[in-house]
């Protein structure tokens, strides 16, 4: 029965999504249990892609990304794949009638990875509308399920949303991003002199797209606005600690938040009847 193969795959990307982010396993548990299966079929989706460019370093990357591509729009036209990851976003994607053009831009970014190492400002906006904006996106289209008019309200927040927690993944990953894996993403930094001056003008950007997305975020339904507000708690938290420090620090270490400490936030989440700013 197919729907055995399809429970099965749920659970493949809620394995992925557990095994590879603690704070968005925790950030789903706050959803309506009616969105869990959906947002880890996107998540084990997008993870996979990001696995390709990122880490896949003894094989061809290029071909990897291509077949996945591939694969990806044949699961979507024929409802199936063998790929339990592909099977579980394909009925996510045909369910809630996700635009593929947001799937390819997605795609198109993972490529850009590929061969960009600097990025201009226009690259740059680029890479963060696929990479993180329309995938904020997809997992809109699945929160405000049939409503197209809240969909297009809270289209723009969302993909700030999205915005500001890739370019906090960017400060975080830094060092690894330079170093190992030979990328520079903020347009018009001196990766060998960055400075304080230069984090401020990231941070500043980033607040900017902090202030558009809480007021989309207070608009969400209910069902998804708990599991959105711990991700968009945490990020902040994540994000006020980076600022803090000196620019060598950032550029020398990996900056983290501790579980425990991540689950304290989910807990004032869970209890707080408003969204704090955590500034």
């Amino acid at each position: 029965m197919k729907s055995l193969f399809d429970k099965l795959s749920t659970r493949c990307s809620k394995i992925t999504t557990q095994t590879y982010s603690t704070s968005f396993s925790l950030g789903i548990r706050l959803l309506d249990k009616k969105f869990h299966a959906p947002i880890y079929g996107i998540y084990g989706f997008v993870r996979f892609a990001d696995e390709i460019v990122d880490s896949f370093h003894d094989y061809s990357k290029e071909a990897l990304l291509k077949d996945f591509r591939q694969q990806t729009f044949n699961a979507i036209t024929s409802g199936i794949s063998l790929n339990p990851i592909l099977n579980s976003f394909q009925a996510v994607v045909n369910t809630y009638k996700i635009d593929t053009h947001l799937i390819e831009t997605f795609l198109d970014s993972m490529e850009m990875d590929l061969h960009q190492a600097d990025y201009s400002r226009t690259l740059y906006d680029r890479y963060i509308l696929g990479s993180a904006e329309v995938v904020g996106l997809m997992c809109l289209r699945v929160f405000t399920e049939e409503n197209k008019n809240l969909y297009e309200e809270l289209k723009y927040p969302a993909m700030k949303l999205g915005a500001a927690f890739q370019k906090i993944n960017f400060l975080r990953d830094i060092k690894n991003d330079s170093r190992e894996l030979g990328r520079i993403y903020f347009p018009g930094i001196d990766i060998h002199n960055f400075s304080e001056q230069d984090k401020q003008s990231i941070a500043s950007e980033i607040e900017q797209d902090f202030a558009v997305a809480i007021e989309g975020l207070k608009q969400l339904p209910a069902s998804s606005r708990k599991g959105v507000a711990l991700a968009y708690t945490y990020y902040r938290v994540l994000f006020n600690k980076i600022r803090k420090l000196p620019p060598k620090k950032i550029m020398t270490e990996r900056i983290r938040i501790a579980n425990s400490h991540k689950l304290g936030i989910m807990l004032q989440t869970v209890i707080s009847p408003g969204i704090r700013s955590e500034r």
